[in-house]
């Protein structure tokens, strides 16, 4: 999961990077030699797009996803474990639906033969094609985490299960927050 994480943020920030180098050429050429890329918008929606199927599988694999703790902290071990699952369960459910939108989004795309409605006219399968494969190392991964928990659960590993999928608490959230702003200093 770690390996996958770090490859996608090279590729998001990579793309990222490159993004803001096209605008700021075209910014350049609009304002100095009086001409644009005019593509500039159409590849920033394409970098966001498969950015943000990326970022999912970071922010997955970093524990970084949004959660509400003020129950969670108060249950016992055994019911935090199969409550991570049952999150787990709904995020790969989630990362299904996207991957398959995403998948009737570029068959349509295939069928009609769409292009961008920019003077590029980039086909849209290919844009569509890399975002779609970025939504599905998202599914990907929701399945592992998924398939992970629920072993663990299974055969009574509930401490392991809380340990690995868990929320961590307000106190260890802190100290790694201090720890990671110690490492960057």
């Amino acid at each position: 999961m770690k390996r996958l994480s770090v490859i996608a943020g090279w590729v998001f920030g990579l793309g990222m990077l490159g993004l803001s180098l096209f605008v700021t050429l075209d910014v350049v050429a609009r304002k100095f030699f009086g001409f644009s890329f005019e593509g500039t918008d159409e590849m920033g929606g394409y970098v966001l797009a498969v950015g943000a199927g990326l970022t999912f599988v970071v922010a997955l694999a970093e524990g970084a996803h949004m959660r509400i703790d003020v129950v969670y902290a108060k249950l016992p071990v055994t019911a935090r474990a199969i409550v991570d699952v049952l999150a787990a369960t709904t995020l790969a459910g989630m990362a299904a639906l996207l991957v398959w939108l995403g998948w009737r989004t570029l068959d349509e795309s295939l069928a009609y033969h769409s292009t961008a409605p920019t003077p590029w006219a980039t086909p849209l399968v290919w844009p569509q094609a890399v975002w779609l494969i970025a939504l599905a190392a998202f599914l990907l991964l929701t399945l592992i985490v998924l398939v992970q928990s629920l072993r663990l659960v299974l055969t009574g590993r509930f401490r392991e299960a809380n340990a690995r999928f868990g929320s961590a608490a307000e106190k260890t959230e802190l100290e790694a927050e201090l720890a990671d702003l110690q490492r960057r200093i």
